[in-house]
């Protein structure tokens, strides 16, 4: 699978081979330590005043660079498809090796930061349902109006939570439709690709 790098994107690393080997080696670092702890504008100043260049310079450069690390590692490109994909750029041999060798480095590492990145979705624990009908009340001795109440378990953070639910019989039946629609579009090959590519 190829990375599709969009004009901006092109024009950020567009400032790579001005900078030189040793530049794309530092922004590369600043890159990953931009992932792991934040934007740091000092670091930036630092390296323009390094590398002998404008801080706005090195800001797109780093951008570039995180958007072609993380896009990459979150996709899992190979060696190939990741020189194919910097390929469009222009670049020489040296410099596309040098990015390549940055990314297989700290690919591992990418994943693991923006794996702690991910939100923590509540996870299923247990679900517990009750049939209530009411026959008659005051009003109307004959009637029939079922309920179904449901207690879903759910697991966060170690947390348990409980959510109560309640609805009709129809509107459930409905639900369990559209679930298992859900359910059926999922072992489309479309989805097949698009689960695949999101890993």
């Amino acid at each position: 699978m190829l990375l599709v790098l969009s004009e901006e994107q092109k024009a950020h690393l567009g400032c790579l081979p001005r900078l030189g080997g040793e530049a794309v080696g530092e922004l590369g670092r600043l890159a990953v330590e931009l992932l792991r702890r934040g934007a740091a504008p000092r670091a930036c100043e630092a390296a323009a005043r390094k590398l002998d260049a404008g801080v706005d310079t090195i800001q797109h450069g780093i951008e570039g660079l995180t958007y072609l690390l993380t896009e990459s590692a979150k996709l899992m490109i190979s060696e190939i498809d990741f020189q194919d994909s910097i390929h469009v750029l222009g670049f020489s041999d040296e410099l596309n090796k040098l990015l390549l060798q940055l990314y297989l480095d700290n690919r591992k590492e990418i994943r693991s930061i923006l794996s702690e990145l991910a939100p923590k979705l509540p996870s299923y624990h247990s679900l517990e349902w009750r049939l209530d009908v009411q026959l008659a009340s005051r009003s109307l001795r004959q009637q029939i109006k079922p309920v179904v109440t449901i207690n879903l378990h759910l697991n966060q953070n170690e947390d348990e939570t409980a959510q109560v639910l309640q609805t009709d019989p129809s509107t459930l039946l409905h639900l369990i439709q559209q679930l298992e629609q859900a359910l059926g579009e999922m072992k489309t090959n479309h989805c097949r690709r698009i689960v695949r590519n999101m890993k």
